[in-house]
C-alpha cells in the first residue's frame, strides 16, 4: 500500500482494500489529509471508524467496501464493467484509470473469486490489477500447502499476466554466493509451517535448522556461517511483498492489455514479535513492545499520531500525494422522470407476471424513452426462459465491441443476439453471484461518477439466495437496484423441488435498504415496477425485490376500476403493498393471499360464499411494506400506516387465513393487525414434480385447505 498510493496510484483509479487492512488505509488517508485525527482513536468504535472499509459509514475516502470475504475482491470487476457500460451507453465522460484488489491468499478459496475470474468478459478488462498478500496464513493457522504456482497456473489459463515477487533484495544477493542455490531449493521446497516456524527462531536455532537434511546442507551451513546474527535473521523474512523496490517494477510492469496478478509473498506481522505465529490474527502488543516498535520506526509512543514536518521530505512527500490524488466530487445527475402509470388499458384474457416484465420494459421505449435508455437488465443465461426476450430484441445485447450475429438470417430464429457497445443487455455465466455483483456496481454509478443507472437483475427465484450475500452486501455498499426472481415458489410444480423457493419471501421483509413487491397481476407488475425504477439512481433512493410467478391467470380478476381516480386510488395502493380486491357486507372472514395465491383465495371466497359464509380477499403486493407500515403503527418505526386502515379496517376486523406461495410466516404478522384468530397456510417442506393441483394439494395451500381453514376458524 505504501508503494502503491505514494508512488503509482493516480486519481482515476481506484483500489478494494482487504477488510483487515483498513488501519493502514486509515492511515494513509490521515496522512494525506482527508481524516481528521479525532477519529484515529474511534477504531470499531460506534460512530467511529469501521471495522472494515466501508464507502457507506467511514469519514475518509473509500472506494469500495469489503468485508465479506471473496465480495469486496470481486467488486473492482464489476466496478470496470460497469464505468465501460456507462461510458458506451450513455455518452458520459468517466474518466479513466485502473481498479485495484487487495487481496489476501486465503480469500482465493472464496468461490465467488474464481466465478468471476473465469467469466469471458473478465479477460478483456485490462485496467484490473490484484495484489494477492501470500503471507500463508489464515484466521487460525497456517495453510500447510497454498500452492502459489496452481494459483497462478489459474490465473495465467483465465487471460491474466501473472508476476511474482518472492524474494527480496537481500536473499536473492545471497542465493548467487556458494551454497545459495541450495538455499533456494531448500525454501522453495519447504513446507509453509516449518518455513513460519524459522521465522520465529533465534539466530542460533536459524543455524541449526535452517540447513536441513541430505547433501545440500553443508553449503547452506557454511553460508550462514558467513553471516552475522542480524543478517541472517533478517535474510529469513526478506520476502518479496516487503521490498519495496520490487514492488515499484511489478506496477511498472503492468501490461494494459489484460487483467494483471501480482503475487506477493509476505510475512503476516512483519517486524513484530508476533510474526509469523499461528494465532496473530487479532494479537495485541504489549506497551513495552510498542515501545521498542516506536523506537525502530522513529515515531514517539506518546505522540503516536504526529504528522511529518511540512517542511520534512517525507512531508513533501505526503503533500505531492495528496495532490495528486484529490479528485473533485462527481456532479450527480438527477435520474429521468418515470411515469406512476403508463396508462393501459387492464389487461384481458390470461398472463403471468413474469412474462409482464418484458412488457412493461417495452412499454417504457415508448412512453418514457429518456428513462428507457438508462434500464440495464443483467441475467445469468436464462432471458428466454424469463421472457426477457423481446426486451433483448429491442435493445441489444451489450459488448465492449461488435460481434457478428451469425444467426440473423436464419427464419427460425426468435431471439436476435445482437451484441455491441449500444446494447442494453448484459448476459453473464450461469453464476448469480457475478450477476448481483454486476449488478450492485451498475446501481452505484449515480455515487461514483454522478450518472444513475438503472439496474435490473433476473434469475431464477430459487437461486436469489445464493445470490443474497453478494447483493445485501452490494446494498450497503450504495448500489440501488432491482432483483427480480422468476419463476418463483412451488408454483413451478413441474421443476420439482431443486426450482421451487419456499423462503424467499421472507427475504424482501428481513433486507435492509430494501422493498419486496409480489405481484399478483400484470397491472400491479406495472405499477410496482415503475415506483421501483423510481427509487434507484439517487442519495434518498433504495433498492427493490420482485416475485414474480410463471402461472397464467384470468385478468379480468384484478378488477381494475375504469375511472381515472379510482385507479389511481388503486395504483397507490398497490405501491403501498396491498388493495381490498373482493368486499362482503356482513363480511365474517378475511383471506389474505398474496401473488399466485390469488387466484385461489378468490375461489375459496366464492365456495364460502355459497356455504353462507362471507369473507373478503385482500390481495398482498409487499408483505415487507405492510410490516413497516404495522411497526410504524406501534411507534417503532418512521413511516406512514394508511395502508393498513383500507386493507384491514377497524370496523371489519375478523379471523384471518392468509396464504402466500411460500413459507406461512410471511404473513403471519397481518394476524396482529387487529390481534385476530388466525390460520397461516403455506409452504414448509420440499416439495416435487407434478401437476399444480397435486402440488398445491400437497403443501395445503389449494383452495379445499383454504375453505377448510376459514370454516374452522369461523365455526
Amino acid at each position: 500500500m505504501t508503494s502503491l498510493w505514494f508512488r503509482h496510484l493516480r486519481a482515476g483509479d481506484r483500489v478494494s482494500v482487504k477488510p483487515h487492512a483498513s488501519p493502514v488505509l486509515h492511515a494513509i488517508n490521515y496522512l494525506l489529509g482527508e481524516l481528521d485525527e479525532s477519529y484515529l482513536t474511534t477504531l470499531r468504535e460506534f460512530g467511529g471508524l469501521q471495522s472494515y472499509p466501508s464507502r457507506s459509514k467511514d469519514p475518509d475516502p473509500v472506494d469500495y467496501c469489503t468485508g465479506s470475504v471473496g465480495i469486496g475482491a470481486t467488486a473492482p470487476i464489476w466496478g470496470a464493467l460497469s464505468r465501460r457500460y456507462l461510458r458506451s451507453t450513455v455518452g458520459t465522460t468517466t474518466g479513466g484509470g485502473r481498479q485495484f484488489s487487495l487481496v489476501g491468499d486465503a480469500e482465493l478459496d472464496e468461490g465467488a473469486i474464481w466465478e468471476a475470474i473465469l467469466d469471458p468478459a473478465v479477460a478483456e478488462l485490462g485496467e484490473l490489477v490484484w495484489i494477492v498478500d501470500l503471507n500463508r496464513q489464515s484466521l487460525d493457522r497456517v495453510v500447510p500447502g497454498v500452492a502459489a504456482d496452481r494459483l497462478a497456473g489459474m490465473f495465467d489459463a483465465a487471460g491474466w499476466q501473472v508476476l511474482t515477487l518472492k524474494y527480496g533484495e537481500l536473499l536473492r544477493r545471497l542465493f548467487a554466493r556458494p551454497g545459495g542455490e541450495a538455499l533456494r531449493e531448500r525454501i522453495d521446497r519447504m513446507t509453509n509451517p516449518e518455513y513460519q516456524r524459522l521465522l520465529r527462531c533465534t539466530a542460533a536455532e536459524l543455524r541449526d535448522r535452517l540447513p536441513g537434511d541430505g547433501e545440500p546442507s553443508a553449503g547452506i551451513a557454511a553460508l550462514a556461517a558467513e553471516l552475522d546474527d542480524a543478517t541472517l535473521l533478517a535474510a529469513i523474512g526478506n520476502l518479496g511483498g516487503h521490498d519495496l523496490a520490487a514492488l515499484d517494477a511489478a506496477f511498472d510492469a503492468i501490461d494494459d492489455r489484460r487483467p494483471t496478478v501480482i503475487f506477493a509473498y509476505t510475512v503476516k506481522g512483519y517486524r513484530l514479535p508476533t510474526q509469523g505465529h499461528p494465532q496473530n490474527h487479532s494479537s495485541l502488543l504489549t506497551e513495552a513492545q510498542m515501545a521498542t516498535l516506536a523506537m525502530e520506526v522513529g515515531a514517539d509512543l506518546a505522540r503516536p499520531w504526529q504528522r511529518f514536518a511540512p517542511d520534512s521530505a517525507a512531508g513533501r512527500l505526503c503533500g505531492q500525494v495528496a495532490g495528486r490524488l484529490r479528485r473533485e466530487p462527481a456532479a450527480v445527475t438527477a435520474p429521468p422522470e418515470l411515469p406512476g402509470d403508463i396508462g393501459r388499458a387492464a389487461p384481458t384474457g390470461t398472463a403471468t407476471t413474469q412474462a409482464a416484465l418484458g412488457r412493461v420494459l417495452l412499454d417504457l421505449t415508448r412512453s418514457a424513452p429518456e428513462a428507457a435508455r438508462r434500464v440495464v437488465t443483467v441475467s445469468p443465461d436464462v432471458s428466454s426462459t424469463t421472457n426477457l426476450g423481446g426486451w433483448v430484441n429491442k435493445v441489444g445485447v451489450w459488448s465492449a465491441t461488435e460481434r457478428r450475429d451469425w444467426f440473423t438470417d436464419d427464419s427460425e430464429t426468435i431471439l436476435h443476439w445482437r451484441e455491441n457497445p449500444a446494447g442494453q443487455h448484459i448476459e453473464l455465466g450461469i453464476a448469480e453471484t457475478n450477476l448481483v455483483g454486476l449488478l450492485g456496481e451498475l446501481g452505484a454509478t449515480w455515487s461514483r461518477w454522478g450518472q444513475p443507472l438503472l439496474p435490473i437483475g433476473v434469475m431464477y427465484d430459487p437461486f436469489v439466495e445464493r445470490a443474497l450475500e453478494p447483493w445485501s452486501f452490494g446494498i450497503y455498499a450504495g448500489g440501488q437496484s432491482i432483483l427480480v426472481g422468476t419463476p418463483s415458489g412451488v408454483t413451478l410444480a413441474s421443476e420439482g423441488g431443486a426450482h421451487q423457493s419456499i423462503t424467499t419471501p421472507s427475504i424482501g421483509i428481513e433486507q435492509p435498504g430494501c422493498v419486496s413487491y409480489e405481484p399478483a397481476f400484470a397491472v400491479d407488475v406495472e405499477w410496482t415496477l415503475l415506483a421501483a425504477l423510481a427509487r434507484l439512481g439517487r442519495p434518498d433512493g433504495g433498492s427493490a425485490y420482485l416475485r414474480l410467478s410463471p402461472r397464467p391467470v384470468d385478468q379480468s380478476l384484478a378488477a381494475v376500476p375504469a375511472d381515472p381516480a379510482a385507479r389511481q386510488r388503486r395504483r397507490r395502493q398497490v405501491v403501498a403493498g396491498g388493495y381490498p380486491l373482493h368486499r362482503r357486507d356482513g363480511a365474517v372472514l378475511t383471506i389474505a393471499a398474496m401473488g399466485a395465491m390469488v387466484t385461489e383465495a378468490l375461489r375459496a371466497a366464492q365456495r364460502l360464499e355459497q356455504a353462507g359464509v362471507l369473507a373478503d380477499v385482500v390481495c398482498v403486493t409487499s408483505p415487507d411494506l405492510l410490516f413497516r407500515a404495522l411497526r410504524a403503527r406501534q411507534g417503532r418505526d418512521e413511516g406512514d400506516s394508511w395502508v393498513l386502515d383500507q386493507l384491514f379496517p377497524a370496523n371489519r376486523a375478523a379471523p384471518l387465513v392468509t396464504v402466500p406461495d411460500g413459507h406461512p410466516h410471511t404473513l403471519a404478522f397481518l394476524a396482529s393487525v387487529w390481534q385476530v384468530p388466525s390460520a397461516l397456510l403455506g409452504v414448509t417442506g420440499f416439495g416435487q414434480s407434478g401437476s399444480l393441483d397435486e402440488i398445491y394439494r400437497h403443501h395445503g395451500i389449494d383452495t379445499d385447505s383454504i375453505v377448510a381453514a376459514a370454516l374452522d376458524l369461523v365455526e
